[in-house]
Parts: C-alpha cells; sequence; structure tokens
C-alpha cells in the first residue's frame, strides 16, 4: 500500500506537520526524504530496510555514492538528496555557532565539532577564530592528513589568525580511529602553537580532538 492511501495521522509527513519532527522515527524522517520507494514497498519500507542493511542512519550517510546506488531503490538523485540534507544540517550548526554568544565553555563547540569531523576518513586540522569577547569569526579547515609538526605549520595558523584579527583561537582535529585520546604528537603540536600565537597575543582556549564517541578537550585536562 502506498503511503498516500495510509490514514492521514499514520503518514511521516503529516505526522511531522501535527507534532514535530522530534516525534518521527529515524525511518519515518528518512521516508520524508527520499520521497517515493519502490514497486511493491512504499518509501517507508524502503526506508526500513536500508536502515537494516546499513546497519542505522549512520552508516546509510557515512556511505558513498556507489555504495549507495548499488543498493535496490536508490540511484544518483536519491543519494544526492541525502547528501544534501546532511550538509543543509552541519551548515545549520556552523551558522548557529558563528552567531551564538560568546563561547564560555568547550561544550558549545562540541556539537558542532563532532558534525564536522567524526565521519572523516583522514585527518583534519581546524581552527575556529575568535574575536576578543569569543565570538566566532570563522571556521577554516588548515591542514590534511597526519597531524604532527611536519604537517601542521605554525607560521600559517599565526597568518591566518592575524588576518582574521583574532584574538583567541580553538584548534581542532578529529582521529579518524575512534580514540580521542590525545597523542604525544597532539601534545606537541599543542605546545607549540601556543608558544607560537602567544608572541602575536593571540590565545589558545582549547585544542578539541574528535573521536567515534567523544570529543576531548586539552583544556580541561590542564594541557594547554
Amino acid at each position: 500500500m502506498r503511503i498516500a492511501d495510509w490514514p492521514q495521522t499514520e503518514r511521516p509527513r503529516e505526522r511531522l506537520l501535527a507534532t514535530g519532527p522530534a516525534a518521527l522515527s529515524d525511518a519515518e524522517l528518512l521516508a520524508i526524504l527520499l520521497r517515493t520507494g519502490t514497486r511493491g514497498h512504499s518509501a517507508l519500507d524502503l526506508a526500513r530496510h536500508l536502515l537494516a542493511d546499513f546497519g542505522g542512519l549512520r552508516g546509510l550517510l557515512e556511505a558513498g555514492q556507489d555504495e549507495i546506488c548499488k543498493a535496490n531503490g536508490l540511484g544518483p538523485a536519491k543519494y544526492a538528496q541525502l547528501q544534501a540534507a546532511l550538509e543543509l544540517a552541519r551548515r545549520n550548526l556552523a551558522e548557529n555557532l558563528s552567531r551564538g554568544d560568546p563561547l564560555t565553555s568547550p561544550d558549545r563547540t562540541r556539537q558542532f565539532l563532532r558534525a564536522a569531523l567524526r565521519d572523516r576518513p583522514h585527518e583534519v586540522f581546524c581552527v575556529l577564530y575568535l574575536d576578543t569577547r569569543h565570538r566566532v569569526i570563522r571556521f577554516d579547515e588548515l591542514f590534511n592528513g597526519t597531524i604532527d609538526s611536519a604537517h601542521v605549520h605554525p607560521r600559517v595558523v599565526v597568518e591566518k589568525a592575524l588576518a582574521a584579527r583574532a584574538a583567541a583561537l580553538i584548534l581542532a582535529h578529529n582521529h579518524p580511529s575512534g580514540v580521542a585520546e590525545p597523542s604525544q604528537a597532539d601534545l606537541a603540536i599543542t605546545r607549540r602553537l601556543r608558544d607560537a600565537l602567544g608572541l602575536v597575543d593571540i590565545r589558545l582556549l582549547d585544542h578539541m580532538i574528535v573521536g567515534d564517541g567523544e570529543v576531548v578537550s586539552l583544556a580541561e585536562r590542564g594541557l594547554v
């Protein structure tokens, strides 16, 4: 049976409009994005099958285009829909962060950094530039690859910070292994950047490491 033939109170889109998106399951929200199902299966049936096949919502959204397009009922158009929705969510988090209140604790940035970096297949080193009231000026991805002193150049970070007229910085990078514990290389580059920024009166507030299930703040551990 098509979703259009269901009672209105059971249709995902109508339920969202009546009760809000938080009341819907992952499958119902996914069905709204997919819009159509396959022969003999509704969009909600397709959504449930996909979540089961990919091990949940995260597995589905992390899957590459080739993997998605091999799934029954999906193709380039639906892959594009899913990626567009995911990118809109990321940009919304970034926009809310940039125009929000001054950052007064590491918790304000954790949600954004987790969404931006957790699922990257390689290490990405990023910087949040802050003004004198610790409001976000902008967010930059500066370096890719293994994060160590050979790849993260303090001169570049200082130049970018001065160009942004930043008064303080928050550094961040991800660990694709999923383990957020800082390495000796992480601690070494944090100290180098702190010292280099201090020479131009820019304060390093924190260095956050994004893993699979947590975001570790070096400032909270007294390591900045």
